[in-house]
């Protein structure tokens, strides 16, 4: 309160206690303003408090007095909660912490488990066709041996036989005999050896989805070293598309460029592109953002891929040289060779994940953010492979 508050003003009082400093009375008053204790004679009306919020110090102090014992009873509920909590809150968190961990802990016990199950049994069944097709083999080619080792005997009696004539017969009895026909018709009888599928192992018997499935999903999370750098080479650009600056973004111009169809290396009709690096050997896998495009195409080609004309010769999937997965609207395909497979997936995948191993020489093809292999290609590449890229709708890019 100021000194009006006071009606005429602060009361002179007993000097006892500290003294101010200024004027050596005590200090019985409280200044608000300042927030000190003070003297009389400051507090009056020459003082430095002059029109300040003054009060009796023993009022600020029972004031203080009361918010101490309020604070102390809410440290007395508080402490009275967290007693409570401690008490009876977290044991029962403990428990429960410990119930959901071992529930958790069994789940991960039972589904690897069933997983583990289910590889071993796919395992034995995989190792029972390959056992199988070895012994298949081992037979066809034990066969043929036989077969041959009988065709051989004939062919040496018959040659015995046809010497024998030539030496012991004179012209009259050899334009006589008949038996030369005959054996000469017996040994063209015998063919020549030829190629047979049925002498060769078949590697088809080790394909399973599973095994294909889990080898990508284990093959992606132990890639330490995360996708490859995969870069577009600006010089086989069609003259559709624009290139980015960074060299990992395709984006499709309905308008055709002049400036790129005339180096040797562009395709000068169909949007394709190829990456600037190749790869010969090992394990390779990179990752591209298509959720903007209803018409692209991704995978891997031969450099020897021709880039002029308009022909199949440079369309991606349909030559020889090039292996890949398209999308046009909402139909996706795997395409080679002039030869497209349909795939039905159930969405359009936003990022299209490649994984080539070419010591398997196995291509596919997944989505990064469910693991699951969209096509799967075995084949005898015959070089070298580049990623390949075309893009007809919007944009693709290539992540990393």
């Amino acid at each position: 309160m100021s000194a009006e508050d006071s009606g005429s003003g602060p009361g002179p009082a007993p000097k006892s206690g500290p003294l101010c400093p200024e004027h050596g009375q005590a200090l019985s008053w409280f200044c608000c303003s300042e927030r000190r204790p003070v003297c009389v004679a400051c507090a009056g009306p020459n003082g430095r408090c002059r029109g300040h919020r003054i009060r009796r110090a023993e009022e600020r102090a029972e004031e203080l007095r009361n918010r101490i014992v309020d604070q102390c009873e809410r440290l007395q509920l508080q402490s009275a909660s967290i007693t409570k909590y401690v008490a009876e809150v977290l044991p029962g968190k403990n428990q429960r912490a410990v119930s959901t961990a071992s529930a958790a802990r069994d789940l991960v016990i039972q589904r690897l488990s069933l997983v583990r199950s289910l590889c071993e049994s796919e395992e034995q069944r995989l190792l029972e066709q390959v056992h199988g097709e070895e012994e298949r083999a081992h037979q066809s080619i034990l066969t043929q041996k036989v077969h041959w080792a009988e065709a051989l005997r004939k062919l040496d009696t018959i040659r015995t036989s046809l010497v024998d004539m030539l030496t012991h017969l004179d012209d009259f009895q050899l334009i006589k005999e008949q038996e030369i026909f005959e054996k000469t018709e017996e040994a063209e009888g015998i063919l020549d050896p030829q190629e047979s599928e049925k002498l060769n192992f078949n590697e088809k018997c080790t394909r399973s989805l599973l095994l294909t499935q889990l080898w990508a999903t284990a093959v992606l999370g132990s890639l330490s070293a995360g996708t490859e750098d995969v870069r577009i080479d600006e010089r086989t650009v069609g003259p559709f598309l624009q290139l980015s600056d960074d060299r990992r973004t395709l984006t499709f111009n309905a308008k055709k460029s002049k400036s790129c169809a005339d180096g040797l290396e562009h395709f000068d009709h169909w949007p394709n592109a190829l990456a600037a690096t190749s790869f010969q050997a090992g394990l390779h896998t990179w990752m591209v953002n298509v959720q903007n495009s209803c018409a692209y195409k991704v995978g891997v080609a031969l450099g020897e891929l021709p880039r002029k004309g308009s022909g199949n010769d440079s369309r991606l999937g349909h030559n020889a040289f090039s292996w890949v997965f398209s999308r046009y609207a909402q139909e996706f395909c795997f395409s080679h060779d002039g030869q497209h497979e349909p795939l039905g997936l159930l969405h359009c995948p936003a990022r299209l994940g490649v994984l080539l191993d070419l010591q398997a020489q196995e291509l596919l093809f997944y989505e990064p953010a469910s693991g699951t292999v969209l096509h799967a290609h075995h084949a005898s590449f015959p070089g070298p492979l580049f990623p390949v890229f075309a893009v007809a709708d919007q944009s693709i890019s290539i992540i990393h």
